[in-house]
């Protein structure tokens, strides 16, 4: 259904966010956000505690559940088993996968939601697209993306890991940093440089390598500050050699279709940001009711009225910058500043909630088995990946820059 078509309740929620909300969202959405929220409640948050404990969740077992639910399958194409429906699907999903008790699991699902597998849904070849893309949406494979390397972060165009020809196939050496899924993926979207073009923006594809193929090699899982049940390995390719239809779309065009992955990437974290900081906020408010100090509980002194008040502020103008984000993406417009600025105050806004709700808590919240602790260990990563802060100020002054320019002409 086109997005301009659907109506507005009748009677919209009070807040702003909440109303552009149930513009974006259908009875399907809310559907599909009831259905996870009791798989999460059933079936992933029981198992949370021991997970993060053991620094390892069974991706394969949680992605199959996930898999036949359809989490997988929205914003996909129909003909490969995909719903067909538009962005703001996967941003409900998203949303309601921010419920599991842990930034880990909801991090590493949306690595094939919305990180491996977009370029695959929209530029791969039929082949492809039933060999990788069609198992990954029924939850039988379990992917993950390799852009980043030791030296190449942030500077994607930077990136060394290099393919030749040979003959029909590619011969593939480098090496990826930072892989999310890494020790438990099936397959991997890799961008590599395919020729020696000069310019750092034409000469490198985005490419699907099965990771059992001979050559790769995965380092023992990283030791984290957080996410501690999401494995995020290193990954090495020596003489890795793949057919060269496994090349996504045309060669050549791999930085501009991961330019667009990471815009939906950074939206997702966005929305899947919401939930748990909501929760910080919402638990410490009870916290602070209960707590008693100089004769007063915590939350009738006003320097933690006012410090919780401005919190809730900002969350909600988080949340509104979201959906409208995602309302002008599914109408098809350019939403590189908008996302840029989202992801910007979603990074900035889970240092902030998760750090001033953990000093209200005291000494309590310093401990382990808090969900404080946790999410402040969790979603410090927010500032960092998919874009650090100071690349998301450099794209919107790049924008606003060019917007300027535009205007005095």
């Amino acid at each position: 259904m086109a997005l301009l078509a659907r109506k507005a309740p009748a009677l919209l929620p009070a807040s702003t966010s909440s109303a552009v909300k149930h513009m974006i969202y259908e009875d399907s959405h809310f559907a599909m956000q009831n259905s996870l929220a009791k798989m999460i409640k059933e079936k992933i948050n029981p198992n949370v505690a021991q997970w993060e404990k053991s620094g390892r969740y069974p991706a394969h077992y949680v992605f199959k559940m996930l898999g036949q639910l359809g989490v997988f399958a929205v914003n996909k194409p129909v003909e490969f088993g995909g719903t067909g429906r538009d962005f703001s699907m996967s941003i409900a999903v998203a949303e309601q996968i921010g419920a599991v008790d842990c930034g880990s699991i909801p991090m590493s699902v949306m690595v094939q939601t919305d990180m491996s597998t977009p370029a695959l849904a929209q530029f791969g070849s039929d082949f492809l697209r039933n060999r990788f893309l069609r198992p990954s949406m029924n939850g039988d494979l379990v992917s993950s993306i390799a852009v980043s390397e030791p030296h190449a972060g942030s500077d994607v165009s930077a990136i060394r890991t290099y393919a030749r020809r040979y003959g029909t196939d590619l011969i593939i050496n480098g090496s990826k940093m930072w892989i999310t899924n890494g020790d438990q993926a099936d397959w991997a979207c890799v961008l590599v440089n395919t020729s020696n073009e000069k310019n750092l923006h034409k000469n490198k594809s985005l490419i699907c390598i099965p990771l059992d193929t001979p050559g790769v090699h995965r380092s023992t899982p990283l030791d984290k500050l957080g996410m501690r049940s999401s494995d995020t390995v290193q990954l090495f390719f020596e003489d890795v050699r793949v057919p060269s239809s496994y090349i996504i779309g045309e060669e050549g065009r791999g930085f501009s279709y991961q330019m667009k992955q990471f815009n939906d990437e950074r939206l997702v974290t966005v929305a899947v940001g919401l939930l748990p900081l909501q929760k910080c906020i919402n638990e410490t408010i009870e916290y602070a009711r209960e707590r008693s100090i100089f004769g007063k509980t915590l939350l009738d002194q006003q320097y933690v009225q006012f410090r919780l008040a401005e919190l809730e502020a900002e969350l909600e103008a988080t949340r509104s910058l979201l959906y409208r984000t995602v309302l002008a993406r599914c109408q098809d417009e350019d939403v590189s500043m908008l996302t840029a600025m989202a992801k910007l105050k979603i990074g900035r806004l889970a240092r902030k909630v998760t750090d001033q709700c953990l000093q209200i808590w005291g000494g309590a919240g310093y401990l382990n088995d808090n969900g404080i602790s946790r999410a402040f260990r969790d979603f410090r990563i927010f500032s960092i990946g998919a874009g650090c802060d100071e690349v998301m100020m450099q794209i919107i002054h790049k924008t606003q820059s060019k917007r300027q320019q535009q205007k005095s002409i």
